[in-house]
């Protein structure tokens, strides 16, 4: 096995990933390069995921920074991996949907049938929405609903999501800038033009793997296979191709793939509040190494839902949540268990940073459960 090592704990996991994932020593300046890093980035929680970006980032990110960066394209919004929102860079966007769609439109037949979406109905919907969007337009669901109505296409109930849903994995839409707190739409090709290296099918498992395992390792096969959505033959034949330029590490019997220049170190002693969503976890199947299994249900009593955390050493200790006023926010944590000083101290650190982050003066209450 190449480059392989044993371990007995998992110090080593959580050191590695807290700087692949560039949460520990950042060393990307914008939310494309960022991104570009991290391949795609879960993106259903739209405050959630522009922390996530701005915690990442080397200098001074502020929201509005990031936000700036997804307004103008610089990333782009859009379902992709397992069907969800995600960041991707535009460079990224077409080989990535292209290996993931057909996965994903078959996965949804059903519900299709359900809804009475047909291949006629996909094709006359793209039809009126790219002459709805002709012209570099950018329209909010309500109303693209409108220009289907017109069309004589009806739009009730979750039959506008699954529309909008597959034009984008038609790679025909993707999410344009925000209309003061309204969401909006616009054609992928104002955004991403066609003119990006293409890669084949056998190319992008590669791609995807290799980026996979140097932002997200040390991560297992059953990691990858879960993050990525693909078949499990198909994310077994990237693993295998990017075996050579990665290194391994033997955790409890389990091989964890990382980049070859990831050296294990101690885990930072910073504390990071993490947002809802956030890759640290559900980037991962076993988040066993980073969460305790009894804490689980604190961060997902199920639903979908993966909330808010708070890491020290790497291993989450606790939960928060943020109260918006005009020129301020309250953030408000819950640790698992009454905390040192050390901790004390890195944890508030840790909540100003966010408030600098908003523009907002942070005032920080810190609770044991």
């Amino acid at each position: 096995m190449v480059g392989s090592v044993e371990e007995r704990i998992p110090t080593g996991i959580v050191a590695r990933r807290l700087i692949s994932q560039q949460i520990a020593r950042p060393v990307f300046a914008t939310p494309r390069d960022l991104v570009a890093w991290l391949v795609a980035v879960q993106a259903q929680d739209y405050a959630a995921v522009k922390w996530a970006a701005g915690l990442r980032l080397a200098g001074a990110a502020t929201d509005a920074s990031v936000e700036r960066a997804i307004d103008e394209g610089a990333v782009l919004r859009t379902h992709a991996l397992r069907g969800t929102w995600q960041l991707v860079a535009p460079a990224d966007v077409r080989w990535m949907l292209e290996l993931v769609a057909s996965r994903l439109i078959a996965g949804y037949a059903t519900r299709y049938r359900q809804l009475g979406l047909d291949a006629a109905t996909f094709r006359r919907s793209n039809a009126v929405l790219r002459k709805a969007l002709h012209g570099g337009a950018q329209l909010t669901r309500a109303e693209l609903a409108s220009a289907l109505a017109g069309a004589s296409i009806s739009s009730a109930g979750q039959r506008l999501a699954h529309l909008l849903q597959r034009a984008e994995l038609d790679t025909l839409i993707c999410g344009g800038a925000r209309r003061g707190k309204q969401f909006t739409y616009t054609l992928l090709e104002n955004r991403a033009p066609d003119a990006y290296p293409r890669l084949e099918r056998e190319e992008a498992f590669t791609e995807l793997a290799r980026r996979y395992f140097l932002s997200r390792g040390p991560a297992t096969f059953d990691d990858f296979k879960w993050w990525s959505g693909l078949a499990p033959a198909d994310a077994r034949a990237g693993l295998e191709t990017v075996k050579s330029s990665l290194a391994s590490s033997i955790v409890d019997g389990r091989t964890y793939w990382h980049g070859k220049d990831a050296v294990a170190q101690t885990p930072s002693r910073a504390a990071f509040l993490l947002p809802a969503f956030d890759e640290y976890l559900i980037a991962y199947r076993d988040r066993d190494a980073v969460l305790d299994p009894k804490y689980v249900k604190r961060l997902n009593a199920g639903g979908g839902m993966l909330g808010t955390c708070v890491v020290l050493d790497g291993r989450v200790i606790g939960t928060w949540r943020r109260t918006l006023a005009r020129t301020s926010v309250a953030i408000e944590i819950e640790v698992f268990e009454a905390p040192t000083q050390r901790a004390h101290r890195a944890i508030t650190a840790a909540a100003r940073r966010y408030g600098v982050f908003l523009g907002l003066e942070a005032s920080v209450s810190l609770r044991t459960a």
